[in-house]
């Protein structure tokens, strides 16, 4: 029966859930592959001996070590970042290993270097883990969707902002409350800038687009805006508007341009991502043949993730049992089919808004605000104002009808100008239907 040696650079929490799976799964895996995979060395830094339970591996502190062994397959990377995990993977691939990586960071920056020098060196790169955790959403647009022109892709990809803002409308509690108790529990880490600011969700988001559409995108070219400034008053507000607000990854495919983007977002209620709660991540995508799907289950986690990153070395060993490796290109489309499109500015888009201004509580505020929206093309569909009083600011609230987000910014400019406008205007944008 063959073996397939696997070599795990990095034994954190993912590192750990792939050697559990590989352990808790390995009669199954013998009956659905006829292949046994053995973990054959793990490299990690501050790792000083591994649990007997996954056996006698062989334990060193330098990945090189275990690129170098050429009884190893497959060198998995789990270490995260982008240096020194991107020295490492090329340095497995000019070995001729093949590579299985969670790393969204890595490929959503440098994935169209790794995925070229695996192509010259005929290895295969299986990255499942790196969107979605256990979701199977890269194999979905790799192979299940590979008739399809998808349309549009809208998710919830970053389990820390989804579990805050779930607590936040769940039980009135403010950010920075919610945080705080997310990096006790385990969901947040310690500098949480990436989860929070939406900096991985737009990582997740450059490596779909990449898929999906066939076109070069790294997480810069991406619109990005997270959830710091969203107060209880923001979610209190939006349900009584009939939405929930999501940290949303959205693009929609135009042909010649694409949108991407990441921000806060106003879901209707009714809207499937508006029942995503907790630290659960789901995928929504609209294909031209198969319609709307979604994909939903944890998007991180030791097992979860653990499982994802097995499935990909299940899938390169199959293709070495059967001399098949590179049978599926890593983005799906041959790699001279993919191609430069545009990305879609921001200020080009249109769209509903909610405002929310402190304004201090005056005759003739509202009428002066709503003159510069109208000069902006900006047309009001409702007004909320929260409480009178004699002396002080007041909440007023706007939801406006489509509007184009070049005018947006710029009236809200002027508006912040105004002397009765006390604090920085909050903007959310509100998802349409046809999104």
């Amino acid at each position: 029966m063959k073996e397939i040696r696997v070599g795990l650079i990095g034994f954190g929490t993912v590192g750990k859930g792939l050697a559990e799976v590989l352990l808790a799964q390995q009669e199954r895996l013998v009956k659905r592959t006829g292949m046994i995979f053995r973990l054959a060395g793990i490299a990690d830094r501050t790792t000083t001996e591994v649990p007997e339970r996954f056996g006698p591996i062989p334990l060193t502190r330098n990945g090189e070590d275990l690129i170098a062994n050429p009884e190893i397959d497959i060198i998995v990377e789990l270490i995260g970042g982008i240096e020194p995990a991107k020295t490492l993977v090329l340095q497995a691939i000019a070995a001729g290993k093949h590579v299985v990586t969670a790393n969204k960071a890595l490929l959503s920056q440098e994935g169209s270097d790794i995925f070229a020098a695996a192509a010259r060196q005929g290895v295969e790169v299986g990255f499942e883990a790196s969107v979605g955790g256990g979701i199977p959403v890269i194999k979905a647009f790799r192979e299940g969707l590979v008739a399809n022109r998808i349309l549009s892709i809208m998710g919830i990809m970053n389990g820390t902002a989804n579990y805050i803002l779930t607590r936040m409308t769940d039980e009135g509690i403010p950010f920075a409350e919610v945080l705080q108790e997310a990096q006790r529990l385990g969901f947040a880490e310690a500098d949480p800038t990436y989860d929070i600011e939406g900096i991985d969700t737009a990582h997740k988001l450059a490596i779909l687009v990449s898929m999906a559409y066939g076109m070069p995108v790294t997480h810069h070219e991406i619109a990005t805006e997270g959830i710091s400034r969203i107060e209880p008053m923001d979610i209190e507000l939006a349900r009584e508007l009939g939405c929930r607000i999501k940290l949303l990854a959205i693009s929609r495919n135009h042909g010649d341009h694409v949108e991407a983007r990441v921000h806060p977002t106003m879901v209707p209620q009714d809207h499937l991502l508006a029942s995503i709660n907790g630290a659960f991540n789901a995928i929504h995508f609209h294909g031209d043949m198969v319609g709307n799907v979604l994909l939903y289950g944890l998007g991180a986690g030791m097992v979860p993730t653990g499982s994802a990153v097995a499935a990909d070395v299940v899938d390169i060993a199959r293709n070495m049992q059967h001399g098949a490796i590179g049978r599926v290109p890593p983005l799906s489309y041959l790699p001279d089919q993919v191609k430069p499109r545009r990305i879609t500015p921001m200020e080009e888009l249109y769209g509903p808004y909610y405002f929310r201004l402190t304004v201090l509580d005056q005759p003739g505020v509202l009428a002066r605000i709503s003159g510069i929206l109208s000069r902006y093309e900006i047309s009001i569909e409702s007004v909320i104002q929260k409480g009178r009083k004699k002396v002080g600011a007041v909440p007023l609230v706007i939801v406006t009808h489509s509007a184009r987000e070049s005018a947006v910014s710029a009236a809200l400019d002027e508006i912040s100008r105004l002397e009765t406008v006390t604090a920085p205007v909050v903007k959310i944008r509100i998802l349409e239907e046809d999104e």
